[in-house]
């Protein structure tokens, strides 16, 4: 007998609308929001409740004042910076079989791939030629491209490119490495060091909580360690960035937990170079029934705006205009975000959802 399929879990706020201008503009809501904004703008941090608060009771304006304030004192000039990068899946096989993910394929199954290496040369060199600097690379948790197949890669590359950075292998993939290579992550790294990685992506991180990990990714690496992952990257050398997904079966607290964990541990190693957030692209996921309608571009800039504010040992913020796109990502840099990424000549995870939102090299 077939199983039915899971019904859609509760919305983290199901009536849930954003607070009005009027309702901060006197009595207890809007003491308590000059209060936490004073803390703010005198540079101290704000406690995960006063996070919760301001997301829950300030308008948007009062959110981007403040967001922008904190983006202005860490960053006075007026620059927006960016670098010239593609993204680059040398494999789409995986089988940790994230029911958000429209990218991936299984072991075997039809679309499946690895490239070959000439294909691979090819795009590095059409980056290298449009002055590229760096490469993101990720190619889910193949069962069989053990960790001596990305170092043979990596030294190649580097060989060939030595001008670009090699800013590959998430967290849950690092650790599929070592599970499979059955070693020490700090020895996978060791090696894929020696070889070529300049450093680590943050994907993978999803939200970093074990509900909403259960729910969405069952299979893929723990909270814990992925932020296990991340402290021994920063111990040996590398530096990495820090993302967020979502806009899915998370609640606001939780949103503000992750960020939490992710402001932790950059007190502790400072390895960290950016976060970045996007909402979930549900359109064509594998398991799209469980999830909501695609969140509003508020939601995205309040959560946006709320980072700034919360990750105050983060020097910078990254826009998402792939997903969120242009025009968005430009009112972002007005509520607290200071880097647009990268040029993203080749994008396929995101865009197999549906979402496609490059910005051409002009």
């Amino acid at each position: 007998m077939q199983q039915a399929p899971a019904a859609p879990p509760t919305p983290a706020h199901p009536l849930w609308n954003a607070p009005l201008g009027s309702q901060a503009r006197s009595g207890e809501v809007a003491r308590e929001l000059d209060r936490i904004g004073d803390k703010v703008r005198e540079g101290r941090r704000i406690t995960p409740e006063e996070a919760l608060y301001l997301h829950e009771r300030a308008d948007m304006l009062t959110l981007g004042l403040l967001a922008d304030h904190v983006r202005r004192a860490k960053h006075p000039e007026p620059l927006v910076t960016y670098i010239v990068d593609r993204n680059l899946n040398p494999t789409n096989v995986c089988i940790t079989d994230c029911g958000f993910c429209a990218f991936y394929r299984r072991p075997k199954a039809d679309g499946a791939y690895v490239l070959p290496r000439e294909e691979i040369v090819s795009k590095m060199q059409e980056l290298a030629d449009l002055g590229g600097r760096q490469v993101l690379m990720q190619g889910g948790h193949h069962p069989y491209l053990k960790s001596d197949w990305w170092c043979e890669l990596f030294s190649d590359l580097r060989a060939r490119f030595p001008q670009i950075n090699l800013h590959a292998l998430s967290a849950p993939e690092l650790d599929h490495l070592s599970k499979i290579d059955k070693r020490p992550v700090e020895e996978v790294l060791r090696d894929l060091i020696a070889a070529g990685l300049g450093s680590v992506p943050g994907a993978g991180a999803e939200i970093l909580v074990e509900r909403v990990r259960k729910i969405i990714a069952p299979k893929k690496t723990t909270t814990e360690r992925w932020l296990e992952v991340h402290r021994r990257v920063h111990e040996a050398g590398l530096r990495s960035s820090a993302t967020m997904m979502f806009g899915h079966v998370e609640t606001t607290a939780e949103c503000i937990e992750h960020m939490t964990r992710l402001r932790e541990l950059q007190d502790d190693t400072g390895g960290f170079t950016a976060f970045a957030c996007w909402l979930m692209q549900p359109d064509g996921v594998p398991e799209e029934h469980i999830y909501p309608e695609r969140k509003t571009p508020s939601v995205y800039l309040r959560m946006q705006a709320l980072a700034r504010i919360y990750l105050d040992n983060f020097e910078n913020i990254q826009t998402s205009y792939v997903t969120a796109g242009l025009k968005m990502a430009q009112v972002t840099l007005s509520y607290g975000c200071n880097d647009f990424g990268g040029t993203m000549l080749e994008e396929n995870v995101v865009s197999a959802a549906g979402c496609f939102n490059l910005a051409p090299i002009q």
